[in-house]
């Protein structure tokens, strides 16, 4: 074994479990009741973009789809984390204009 074969071993291992670490993020921004507030959309913007340049990068330079799975699971990731905040602030915000109605 080579040491490129050593460092995509690595790599792809390393960003595969990556991919399982979004589940408890996901998770709790599901189950989140205060609008996530916790979850920076520009900190996972920034990393969907990242993802999105390294995807594009492994495809167009390396022309590597291993490696351009992991980051498009990646990628796949930050969106989930992403459309769930978004739509948990949406249904936060609803509720607190419906409350401010009610009184």
């Amino acid at each position: 074994m080579t040491i490129a074969d050593i460092t995509l071993t690595a790599f792809t291992l390393c960003n595969s479990l990556r991919v399982v670490a979004y589940v408890p993020q996901i998770a709790r921004a599901a189950r989140d009741t205060s609008g996530a507030e916790a979850i920076s959309f520009g900190t996972w913007g920034l990393f969907l973009v990242s993802h999105t340049s390294a995807t594009a990068y492994a495809l167009v330079n390396q022309g590597d789809w291993t490696m351009a799975s992991v980051f498009i699971g990646n990628a796949i990731g930050c969106s989930v984390i992403l459309l769930i905040a978004a739509w948990k602030r949406t249904q936060h915000r609803r509720g607190r204009v419906a409350a401010a109605l009610v009184k």
